[in-house]
């Protein structure tokens, strides 16, 4: 696909290389940073975690970024095309690097939380804000995350710098908050794409609080309410609205937030509340809740993001609104029964069949590591219900 072809879905934001525990006989992934002798690479971004699993389940998807002219920048385009997304947008920065990451493992922190270490000091020549260098101190059950992003290529991303003729090239632009708390630039640019103005795509944003991106950041809650009331779809996990906004059920969120079309409140293991403004003014939103699956979690880092690609190509289906929520379960088992932010995701076939099943059926579910195997599937199709491992 070329640049100028146009896309199911472009996401936009910044891409890194990842840094997590290599694994090791005996010992643990958890644990401090401090305390890790050596690491495994791989690549990690909301945004192209995003565009991966959307292209791995069949939409033509174009990731549009920034990245140094490094050898860390190679690594993240050649396998973010390799996943089969569309990375000839992808700018190339020879003067400032790529950003990278080191994690544990363990949950995101969604709240404030605990964190030590000074910022990363920034490039004086970006108008990068100063990232801090800690996402969470060592909890049990938090992972430990240590950003170097702060002047890095993406960080330079503004209105000027990124073409809208790329941008709005999809049905679906994809944003996250992550990019708006990355530079004065990106939040200008992020901006820009959430006003509504004609002839825009479709606008889908998923909160994606990241609270080290905005400490010493007071205006980080209105900043992104602000984005949020922008965009066509909102995505926001209900821990995060409770940080953020001190909301902590699915309606009062829906009730702060009556301007996008489409809220999806994603609750965790108790499952996702979708609200959907009808096309007949008057009416009442139609509202659909859909329990989480039962899933035995390999790690929980980018379900959230496979969340997001599961509703969205759902949505590019025109399928209704329950099945919707049920897709985006079915691509986040996927990736927690992994060890990393990507995973391959149910045939298209399967994971209908799957969507589909009756309440009963979908409660005794119990989805493990090689699930999504052609193997796997065919055992589920000719097994009985509750049985897909």
């Amino acid at each position: 696909m070329t640049s100028s072809a146009r896309a199911d879905v472009v996401c936009l934001g910044e891409s890194m290389v990842t840094f997590v525990p290599a694994p090791a006989p005996g010992v643990a992934p958890t644990g401090r940073l401090a305390d890790v002798a050596a690491f495994a690479r791989g690549i990690g971004g909301a945004e192209s975690n995003v565009a991966c699993a959307l292209a791995r389940s069949g939409h033509t998807v174009r990731w549009v970024g920034r990245v140094g002219a490094d050898g860390f920048g190679d690594h993240l385009v050649d396998e973010i095309a390799a996943a089969g997304v569309d990375t000839s947008a992808v700018q190339r920065d020879p003067g400032r690097p790529t950003g990278i990451y080191f994690r544990t493992a363990g949950e995101r922190a969604a709240g404030p939380g605990p964190v030590t270490g000074p910022a990363v000091g920034p490039d004086p020549a970006v108008d990068a804000s100063p990232a801090p260098a800690v996402d969470a101190g060592p909890v049990p059950g938090i992972a430990e995350v240590a950003y170097y992003r702060s002047g890095s290529a993406a960080s330079a991303m503004s209105p000027s710098l990124m073409p809208r003729e790329h941008l709005w090239s999809g049905q679906v632009l994809h944003l996250t908050g992550i990019t708006g708390a990355l530079s004065p630039g990106c939040l200008a640019l992020m901006r820009d794409l959430t006003t509504r103005v004609p002839g825009r795509p479709l606008v889908s944003f998923d909160v994606n609080h990241r609270p080290a991106l905005w400490r010493g950041r007071p205006d980080g809650p209105d900043v992104l309410a602000g984005l949020a009331r922008g965009c066509d779809l909102l995505l926001v996990g209900e821990d995060e609205a409770e940080a953020l906004w001190g909301l902590d059920d699915p309606q009062a969120v829906r009730d702060a937030f009556p301007e996008p079309d489409v809220l999806v409140v994603k609750q965790g293991a108790a499952g996702a509340t979708a609200f959907a403004r009808p096309s007949t003014e008057g009416r009442t939103d139609e509202v659909a809740t859909a329990p989480a699956l039962t899933v035995d979690v390999v790690a929980p880092t980018g379900a959230g993001d496979a969340f997001a690609a599961g509703f969205l190509s759902a949505t590019l289906r025109g399928l209704p609104l329950f099945r919707r929520l049920r897709h985006g379960h079915l691509l986040a088992a996927a990736v927690l029964t992994v060890p990393g932010d990507l995973a391959d995701p149910p045939s298209r076939d399967h994971a209908d069949r799957l969507a589909a099943a009756d309440p009963e059926t979908w409660a005794d579910l119990r989805l493990g590591p090689g699930w999504t195997s052609h193997g796997a599937m065919e055992q589920h199709a000719a097994s009985a219900p509750g049985t897909a491992r």
